[in-house]
């Protein structure tokens, strides 16, 4: 049994001010996995005073001090990456294989693309007499999501570092595990007391009160559009730069010259990959209306083919993370078919000799509508609805039809399919099964959020302009 009593703040572990205890529940077994403490604003209030105190000195480290720092962290996280795969294994279900190979690796690459990134980032500029200055935004509150909690902790925490914030994190309760490592990882990597602190808690008791907290000089938050715009209204009377990652339906576009025993295949398991808790998950997948039964064959033979194994052996997907979010994806499941979508693999209930644990077969609807609930509304499991098109325009259409624009997919000849990319009203475009770009701006438009994380774009969040004017005399530093 996991027992994480104590928070870090201020370059120590400490007890919070009023315990009060968390069941971890490990959803393959649906039985407690650790314990952990929940924060309060008392708890809240003592981690961002921290980090106020420390923004004094780290806001005007040295490049080298921050790429050292960096450095050390990125190599200590090298050295407990296995402990860190089994960790996020036990917390939400991710495979073994998956956890390894691509949560761990996503924080690594978040890591070393910051590190290359402060490597040689223009903070300071000269136009004619006038210097502009990019200079730290200063105290930041983190507060992420537990579906990929390596990826979305590191590419919040990285950057920050790299431009000289102070910062304090709130993880998801639901999988806080993999971030307390993080800390441990911070904390032996000897980030300066106070530059880095973890508070493990909910939303009203510790991510509301960073929210509102008037030291906090930015909230970033990645979850759900409804918890999005509390934090939103939280912070607005202190008029803190918010920076927000929040859903997603995304369509995923089937030309009629694309390779469809090779597309098709290949969407199927992108939308099952980490059992569908994936928020550019491509769950609305756009094929010509004229070439759905020759869709449907494909699709269903490959969800046949879709493994649902155990947690600590190598399979497709595992369980979804709690019991209300298993609820939730069964619901979209009735209310599919009870809108007229033609169910051709998966359906109701657990799989098959999946009886324990938080397991949802990997269904698939065809002959899906776009007003239904289901090709509207992010399910955030392993649910995918095949959507006819009758032509290009039709299919830009219904992929722009819907309040997200986190990201979108095309397959087909190159040109065609870029034609068609250009059209999307989404951040993020994968062409043809594109691998990822860590270096590439992550971000949404519409309800889907604002601001850009990743590479050097994510630079710029953290970062506050400054013109000096009739600096004639000064040298543009960029440390």
């Amino acid at each position: 049994m996991r027992e994480y009593n104590q928070f870090f703040i201020d370059g120590k572990w400490i007890s919070p001010d009023r315990p009060r205890v968390f069941d971890v529940i490990n959803p393959s077994s649906e039985k407690v996995a650790g314990k952990i403490q929940l924060g309060n604003s008392a708890d809240v209030d003592r981690a961002v005073w921290a980090a106020r105190f420390a923004f004094a000195t780290w806001s005007s480290s040295s490049r080298s001090e921050r790429l050292e720092i960096l450095e050390a962290i990125a190599s200590e996280y090298d050295r407990r990456a296995d402990e860190m795969a089994d960790l996020i294994t036990e917390e939400m279900g991710a495979p073994k294989d998956l956890a390894r190979d691509v949560h761990v690796m996503m924080g690594r690459s978040h890591l070393r693309t910051a590190i290359s990134v402060l490597t040689d980032y223009p903070f300071n500029q000269r136009r004619g007499t006038t210097l502009i200055t990019k200079e730290p935004i200063g105290v930041c509150a983190f507060i992420t999501p537990w579906n990929f909690p390596m990826n979305q902790i590191t590419c919040k925490v990285a950057p920050a570092l790299a431009t000289g914030c102070t910062m304090v994190l709130k993880p998801s309760e639901l999988a806080p595990f993999s971030a307390h490592l993080f800390a441990e990882i911070c904390d032996v990597a000897g980030i300066p007391n106070g530059v880095f602190n973890l508070v493990h808690g909910d939303g009203p008791g510790v991510g509301a009160a960073l929210s509102s907290h008037p030291e906090i000089d930015m909230v970033s938050f990645t979850g759900s559009p409804a918890a999005g715009v509390e934090v939103a209204r939280a912070a607005a009377p202190t008029i803190k730069r918010v920076h927000q990652e929040l859903g997603g339906k995304s369509a995923n576009i089937i030309l009629d010259d694309a390779d469809f025993n090779k597309a098709i295949p290949l969407s199927v398991s992108a939308l099952m990959m980490n059992s569908g808790q994936n928020c550019i998950a491509p769950s609305r997948l756009l094929v010509p209306v004229n070439r759905m039964q020759e869709v449907t064959s494909i699709a269903a033979e490959a969800a046949g083919k879709i493994v649902v194994g155990e947690l600590g052996t190598n399979f497709a997907i595992g369980p979804v993370v709690s019991a209300p979010q298993w609820r939730r994806i069964q619901g979209f499941i009735q209310t599919g078919i009870a809108e007229g979508a033609e169910l051709i693999a998966g359906g109701e209930g657990r799989p098959t000799n999946h009886q324990t644990g938080y397991y949802v077969k990997p269904t698939i609807f065809a002959n899906v509508t776009n007003d239904m609930t289901i090709a509207q509304e992010e399910i955030f499991g392993p649910v995918l609805s095949i959507i006819g098109y009758h032509d290009d325009d039709d299919a830009v259409s219904i992929a722009n039809d819907t309040k997200y624009g986190l990201a979108a997919y095309v397959h087909g000849s190159h040109d065609r399919a870029l034609a068609i990319g250009k059209k999307l009203r989404a951040g993020l475009i994968n062409l043809n099964g594109a691998n990822p770009d860590f270096t590439a701006p992550f971000g949404g438009y519409k309800q889907s959020g604002n601001g850009r994380e990743w590479g050097d774009h994510a630079f710029g969040e953290f970062l506050e302009t400054k013109a000096m004017l009739g600096a004639q005399n000064a040298t543009a530093m960029n440390s």
